[in-house]
This record gives structure tokens, sequence and C-alpha cells, in this order.
């Protein structure tokens, strides 16, 4: 396994340690966040949260550049972007920070690019992100973590860039997953 794949690997294997720092209450004490009360578990949650996201764009880079992409990495690196911000999503509509409306529809269009890739795969075809789907996860991953920081350090400012973020990023999900549909529309019109 190629250094690329393993940092994909690494990321998935952050996500239980991610999901443990906001399922569990950890009474770490709070931090007053203009208006608003930031558990330090949930920045810890931010932090971890932040750091793996980042991960993302190592991998890529680093396979990029060294000619180190596989259909492994193709597979795996987009899993792991699901697996962390679905996470990540669930557990703020638990927390109470992000409306399970617009998280439904984050995860449905991610289920439904997933079904695209199996039915592509079953073909043969390995379907790579596209650009807008790259810009989807980074915006997904700038609406959550702005979310785990319970609006830090727009709060300040009044500003509820939080709650931009996250139908921002609702939006931008919606129009790459159709984007993503037509694109390979070919590949569920030519299956067996």
């Amino acid at each position: 396994m190629n250094i690329p794949n393993r940092i994909t690997l690494s990321r998935i294997m952050l996500i239980p340690f991610f999901i443990l720092l906001l399922a569990i209450s950890f009474e770490w004490g709070e931090i007053t966040v203009g208006e608003r009360i930031l558990p330090v578990s949930h920045l810890a949650a931010a932090i971890l949260f932040i750091v793996a996201s980042t991960t993302d764009w190592i991998d890529g880079y680093y396979a990029r550049k060294h000619n180190l992409v596989t259909n492994l990495g193709k597979f795996l690196d987009p899993l792991a972007d699901k697996l962390l911000v679905s996470a990540a999503f669930i557990l703020l509509v638990e927390q109470g920070l992000a409306p399970a409306w617009i998280v439904i529809i984050i995860i449905s269009r991610e289920f439904a690019i997933t079904g695209l890739r199996l039915v592509a795969a079953g073909e043969g075809i390995v379907l790579a992100a596209s650009q807008m789907g790259k810009l989807k996860t980074w915006i997904q991953i700038i609406a959550v973590s702005a979310l785990l920081l319970h609006n830090f350090p727009f709060s300040y400012l009044g500003l509820p860039f939080d709650i931009i973020a996250l139908y921002a990023a609702m939006i931008i999900t919606v129009v790459s997953g159709v984007e993503y549909f037509i694109k390979n529309w070919h590949v569920m019109r030519d299956s067996k």
C-alpha cells in the first residue's frame, strides 16, 4: 500500500476518536465564545476533525505529485471523506447544532453517489471525484468546523457564519450531486 493510501486510512482511523469526543460528555470545562458556550470537548473534536480533514488534501497532493494515484485511492479517498463528514453531521444533529433536514439532504446525496459508484465498479469503471465534488467536500468541512467551534471567531462579529456555511454546504452538495449524475449517467444507462 502506498503512502497516500496509508494517509487516507489514517483519516478513517481517526473517525472513532472524533466520535468519542462528541458522543461522550467529557467534563473538560467550557470557553465563552461571544454569547455562546464552547465545551472544550467540542474544541478538541474540531481540532481532530480539521487535522483529519487536512489529510484529504495531503494524500491527494502527494499522490498526484509522485504519480501514485491508484484505483484503491480513488475508492478510499471519497469514502473516507463521506465517513468523516457524515459522522460529524450526525453528531452535530445530536448536539442540537445542525438541523436534521439539512443533514438528511447532505447524507442522501452521499448515498446516491456511492450507489452510482458501486454500479460503475460492477461494470469495471472507477469514477473519480469531480472538481465540484471536491469543492463540496471543502465547504462541508468548513461548515462542520464552524459548527463544532460554535461559530468562533465569527460570533464576536455577530455574523452567523456557521449557519451560512451550512446552507452553502447543502446547496453545493445538491448541485454537485446533480452534476455528478448528469456527467456519469451513461454508467446507469449502459449497465447490464
